[in-house]
């Protein structure tokens, strides 16, 4: 299976890997008092951006990719590595990683 790219990025994942844009939070308050960036809690939920090649089993067979590029995806909160490209930030991680495909 070749990679899946939805929107144009300077990467792409290897393996069974995906790239994931996290959704954005918008800006918290409570009660009157502003909740920095740094308080937030990480979203838990994102784009699929891209995918790799697929993981071989150990006959060397393709597993194929349950996800695909654009499926919003829910994922652990200490999943996967923070990517910074052209200003934006992803997450890359293994597919075995990702919970649930939200529909």
């Amino acid at each position: 299976m070749a990679t899946a790219t939805k929107k144009k990025v300077g990467i792409r994942p290897l393996s069974d890997r995906v790239l994931i844009k996290p959704l954005e939070e918008g800006e918290d308050r409570v009660g009157s008092l502003y909740i920095p960036d740094t308080a937030k809690e990480k979203p838990m939920q994102g784009t699929v951006v891209a995918i790799g090649t697929g993981k071989l089993d150990d006959a060397g067979k393709l597993i194929p990719f349950s996800v695909k590029a654009g499926d919003k995806v829910l994922y652990g909160k200490y999943s996967g590595t923070e990517v910074k490209l052209d200003g934006d930030e992803y997450l890359m991680m293994r597919e075995s990683d990702l919970l649930a495909i939200i529909s």
